[in-house]
């Protein structure tokens, strides 16, 4: 069977995987980000300023970059997880004729995709709480390059973690602070130096900045460059993992 005939077969399944479950994907995609935005929307609405702009508007973009990143990495790494640990069906996987590296792509370009869809759903959000936001090419680069990159980091994980319990840990350790650590819910520069020039080559941060300022600033017109730096180093690796999974 061709490489492309395999990553068509891999996008069709887990289209219809998304078909079956559209609602409870729904449903669960926005509702963690239209808590944030009942509360910094209606809670703080415009009685704080942020860099000139209401206080909506500047995190708005940040909590879609944010639901990306979540995405973008939950559903895979656990999906993945639950395959190899509990139901045993990615051995089924192994003996098939696909090729891993092709599965591999496909099965993460395939989660951008559902990452997407979720960020299109948020936008929607964005036009309710009055936060309107600029979509561009750069903005969608952006998305979709962030969607790539912690899909991949979940494709990681999720072939490397032991445990259910051990990819929860991964999560509260790794997705949870950067959340609240890459300038999403609050100005960067409000951080000591050190912890700033540390937080700022994390991934969420680069699409966080690329958002918010779009393409004006030298910092955001670098932000694409270096999360294509983590795809090209990551994806590499998750091929390899998944071709040498027991």
């Amino acid at each position: 069977m061709r490489a492309s005939m395999q990553f068509g077969a891999i996008l069709w399944k887990e289209s219809l995987d998304f078909k079956s479950k559209f609602i409870s994907i729904s449903l669960s995609t926005i509702m963690g980000p239209l808590l944030y935005l009942i509360a910094f929307g209606w809670g703080l609405g415009d009685s704080i300023e942020v860099n000139g702009a209401s206080y909506i508007v500047f995190v708005m973009p940040g909590i879609i970059a944010m639901n990306a990143m979540t995405n973008g990495f939950g559903v895979i790494a656990n999906d993945l997880n639950m395959a190899r640990i509990y139901l045993k069906t990615f051995e089924s996987l192994m003996t098939s004729p696909v090729k891993m590296s092709v599965f591999t792509i496909a099965r993460i370009t395939a989660n951008v995709l559902r990452s997407l869809y979720g960020a299109a759903l948020l936008f929607l959000l964005s036009l309710i709480f009055n936060a309107p936001l600029k979509i561009d090419w750069f903005f969608i680069l952006v998305i979709v390059l962030n969607c790539y990159v912690f899909s991949t980091i979940g494709f990681i994980a999720g072939i490397l973690v032991k445990s259910h319990a051990g990819m929860a840990k991964l999560s509260n350790f790794v997705i949870t602070p950067m959340s609240f650590l890459c300038g999403t819910f609050f100005p960067l520069e409000k951080f000591p130096a050190l912890l700033r020039s540390v937080f700022k080559v994390l991934p969420l941060t680069q699409a966080v900045r690329a958002l918010r300022e779009g393409f004006i600033s030298p910092e955001s017109f670098a932000a694409p460059l270096v999360l294509v730096a983590y795809i090209i180093v990551l994806m590499p690796v998750a091929i390899r993992l998944c071709t040498h999974a027991e």
